[in-house]
């Protein structure tokens, strides 16, 4: 039988097909327009998952969501926001939204996340060239990891800066018992079509007290003032989730501990097909402090490895080559496999920026893979893509 293609992470709806009921209804009832009560409702669902510790504010993307988190602790004009350099720029790009500017911090190796000790460094520094603290900390749970939060707390409670978390790939994942999500000031979410949830697209923000998110909604609506014509004192945004979207999300909270319990069973039926695999590491949590949801699966691979695949030489290959042919070879047997993160640091529109590096994220870069992980990853996809892999070497 012909393999069909394997996608890294692909959108996955409930068996009871609650979300077209959830749409259906806005539909039926004529909420079609941001806000309705599919939007109050998933805030609700949110809220209880995280056992109401936070306030949750369902808005159009993670992305919109760190901006104002950067907005809600007073970042503007000037200032110097810490960031994780090896992730997306989707949690560094709204730095620059507010006049700010990034400063990057590298990983360290058994996260892939902040390392506490270049932060520390970093903060030190920056005072010392500048004459004022950085404004906030933006740290990530790559691909599912929690962060070392217990360090990296520590040192923005040290020198008094607040931090984000951006938890976009880790709903579901737990440091110390503790959802992720919940760590820092503020928290962000995203329901992009490829995460642990979806709702086609979107994200949340995750307020300490309701006054937060009150204001959170007033500057995500275009900061409308109470009167009975539009008066607006202060420049908002159209940020807020759509009552349709949302409608996805209610149906999908349904199904959230289902897709967790897939992901991770995924991971453990890859930690099972590796051994014996010399030369290729699949990424662990580094002790019991941890627990991710491994949203994506990854690995790292030796370099000195050399696999069949044939590379373009008209295309462009940073990561190393040997690593460039086994994501071809994967390719070619309808595997989607995907290089992991340039690090901002060495991405050409930060080319200026500050960064305290030490080499790690660079490294992870070149000998990386993310590989197939979402609810329609079944276990013979995940046999039969080991089986590539093998097949691959040289």
């Amino acid at each position: 039988m012909e393999q069909s293609r394997i996608y890294l992470c692909l959108a996955h709806m409930s068996e009871s097909n609650l979300e077209q009921h959830y749409i259906k209804e806005a539909f039926d009832t004529n909420w079609i327009a941001p806000l309705g009560p599919n939007v109050n409702g998933f805030e609700a669902d949110l809220e209880a998952f995280f056992d109401d510790r936070r306030k949750v504010v369902a808005l159009s993307s993670c992305t919109a969501a760190i901006h104002l988190a950067l907005l809600e602790l007073g970042v503007g004009q000037g200032d110097e926001v810490l960031c994780q350099s090896f992730s997306f720029c989707a949690c560094t790009n709204p730095v620059t939204y507010c006049g700010a500017k990034p400063v990057f911090i590298d990983s360290e190796p058994d996260t892939w996340n902040m390392d506490p000790k270049l932060l520390e460094i970093a903060i030190q520094d920056r005072v010392e060239k500048t004459g004022r603290k950085p404004k906030a900390i933006i740290v990530v749970d790559l691909y599912g990891m929690p962060a070392n939060w217990e360090a990296i707390e520590a040192v923005g409670r040290r020198y008094d800066v607040p931090i984000i978390e951006d938890a976009a790939n880790a709903l579901g994942s737990f440091y110390q018992g503790q959802p992720c999500g919940l760590f820092g000031e503020l928290g962000t979410l995203s329901f992009n079509g490829n995460k642990m949830i979806t709702t086609s697209g979107g994200g949340a923000l995750l307020c300490a007290d309701p006054q937060t998110k009150k204001h959170v909604v007033f500057m995500s609506t275009q900061a409308r003032e109470p009167f009975p014509y539009y008066q607006h004192e202060t420049i908002g945004f159209n940020y807020r989730m759509s009552n349709i979207c949302a409608g996805i999300g209610r149906g999908q909270m349904t199904i959230l501990e289902n897709h967790l319990a897939h992901h991770k069973r995924l991971h453990q039926l890859y930690h099972e097909l590796l051994q014996g695999v010399d030369g290729i590491a699949l990424h662990e949590n580094p002790d019991n402090r941890y627990d991710s949801c491994f949203w994506l699966n990854n690995i790292t691979i030796d370099p000195e490895l050399h696999f069949i695949g044939q590379i373009d030489p008209h295309t462009s290959c940073e990561p190393n080559p040997n690593v460039e042919a086994l994501r071809v070879y994967l390719d070619q047997q309808g595997v989607e496999a995907r290089p992991l993160w340039k690090p901002m640091h060495k991405q050409p529109v930060y080319k200026d920026a500050p960064a305290y590096v030490n080499g790690i994220s660079e490294q992870l870069f070149k000998v990386g893979l993310c590989l197939p992980s979402g609810p329609c990853v079944s276990d013979e996809n995940v046999k039969f893509i080991i089986k590539c892999i093998k097949d691959a070497l040289v």
